[in-house]
């Protein structure tokens, strides 16, 4: 099986099972489910080629396939409680590279319990990894605390980890250790959690990071840094080798402290929704707005369509498209937008589908990219006025002609690389109506659905 070092695949471990969070992967920060969340981090970064979610649950495969994630079913041997990320992350794997003939270069493990995650943390364990060199690599984020540790009756301090307001947490018991090595890897406890457990009484407490006799200046000591528990990247055939995340070269990429937040109880969920107003708003990307834009153009397979084709015993083919898209269309028409459907395919069903929707359709075009400039031309349209809409890499030329550069949530990565702005909604999925919301508002109208 060949190696792909171009292939990033990032694994997202969300199975069903919740003790300190009942339904957590799926529990909505800022109106969007915590996998979701997740699965759109992942697939704005730069250099991540696929998106996998490992579950057991159906409801969050659906929230992940929504989201433009493929979807892994995880067994029920590695589901449990004791289960670690990286035997969720090396069966997924396993699966991914089955199903598409290609060993992956690089790999990441993304908790989408961390949710104000964002494509630049993602980016930046991948880029530490396939640009820079590292065998592996985490997000952290620079800790200044004094920790301490409770001491047993006999003065022996407790073995259990202690916890801080940012990230670290008491873990479940240690896995077991995969077969050939002599100990269990090192994981952080997995997308299901346990929560907090009971404060233990001792007598008295030890530093752990700091003698205790001497209180030196924040200045004075040496910088701390905390594994933020959001995203690893580890070079893949290492990480087949080693089964576990943290092996060779190191680095430490470090993220914004404001946006760490693990989801491990209620009370995290519950300052996770306060935040989140405030912390989306900051990394919201800048969207199209009615008075920039005179026109928009779609691609129709992948953007319109889920870019599957049905052919009947008689070789017709037969596509499915979103009554949503259909409504917004006739409210972007509504508003006086010239609406332009551009296709290279010369398919009967492109054709129909314009006539439905009472919208031009120009198909069969070898260079959509001339077709799209002299349309511009002819019409008195300025291209740095025009917003287009597409899939995949026949449409970057257009992508690079236009003033908004729009790709799918399901887009190909260097089609996402390309884009001013990147629906939450996949191709043939409310994609379009998405786009029409940006432009009009959630409102579009009373008008029929088409």
């Amino acid at each position: 099986m060949p190696v792909s070092p171009a292939t990033v695949l990032a694994v997202i471990p969300a199975r069903g099972g919740s003790k300190g969070v009942p339904g957590k992967n799926l529990a909505p920060v800022g109106g969007v489910p915590l996998v979701a969340r997740a699965v759109r981090a992942c697939r704005a970064a730069r250099l991540v080629t696929d998106v996998v979610v490992s579950t057991d649950d159906p409801a969050i495969a659906a929230a992940a396939r929504g989201a433009g994630a493929e979807v892994v079913q995880r067994p029920s041997s590695i589901a449990g409680d004791g289960a670690s990320s990286e035997a969720a992350v090396l069966h997924a794997m396993d699966a991914w590279e089955a199903m598409r003939g290609l060993r992956v270069g690089a790999v990441l493990l993304v908790q989408c319990t961390s949710p104000f995650l964002t494509a630049e943390d993602v980016d930046g364990v991948a880029s530490a990894v396939v640009e820079g060199g590292a065998d592996t690599a985490l997000t952290v984020t620079p800790f200044h605390g004094f920790v301490w540790r409770e001491q047993a009756s006999g003065g022996v301090p407790q073995p259990r980890p202690f916890t801080v307001s940012q990230g670290l947490r008491p873990r479940t018991p240690a896995p077991q250790a995969p077969e050939g090595l002599k100990s269990a890897p090192p994981a952080l406890e997995d997308d299901g959690g346990l929560g907090a457990e009971p404060p233990v009484t001792g007598r008295g407490g030890i530093g752990v990071n700091h003698d205790k006799t001497v209180r030196p200046r924040r200045q004075d000591r040496p910088q701390d840094l905390l594994e933020t528990g959001a995203a690893y990247a580890m070079e893949a055939t290492g990480f087949r080798k080693h089964r576990h995340r943290f092996f060779g070269r190191t680095d430490l990429v470090r993220t914004d402290p404001s946006r760490v937040l693990e989801v491990d109880d209620p009370h995290d969920l519950a300052r996770a929704r306060a935040l989140a107003p405030l912390l989306d708003a900051e990394n919201a990307p800048a969207l199209p707005a009615r008075h920039d834009i005179d026109a928009v153009v779609l691609d129709f397979d992948g953007t319109q369509t889920d870019d599957r084709v049905l052919i009947d015993a008689d070789g017709r083919e037969l596509v499915a498209v979103h009554r949503g898209d259909g409504l917004g269309v006739a409210a972007l028409r509504r508003a006086g937008l010239a609406v332009l459907i551009l296709s290279t395919e010369t398919n009967p069903v492109v054709a129909a589908r314009g006539r439905k929707l009472g919208v031009p359709v120009i198909h069969g075009s070898r260079r959509k990219d001339v077709s799209l400039k002299q349309w511009c031309e002819e019409h008195g349209v300025d291209p740095q006025r025009v917003l287009y809409a597409g899939n995949d890499v026949n449409d970057l030329p257009c992508l690079g002609l236009v003033g908004w550069p729009v790709a799918v949530a399901d887009a190909h990565g260097v089609v996402r690389a390309a884009a001013r702005a990147v629906t939450a909604a996949p191709g043939g999925r409310g994609a379009v109506r998405e786009i029409a919301t940006w432009l009009l508002g959630e409102d579009l109208g009373s008008g029929t659905t088409v």
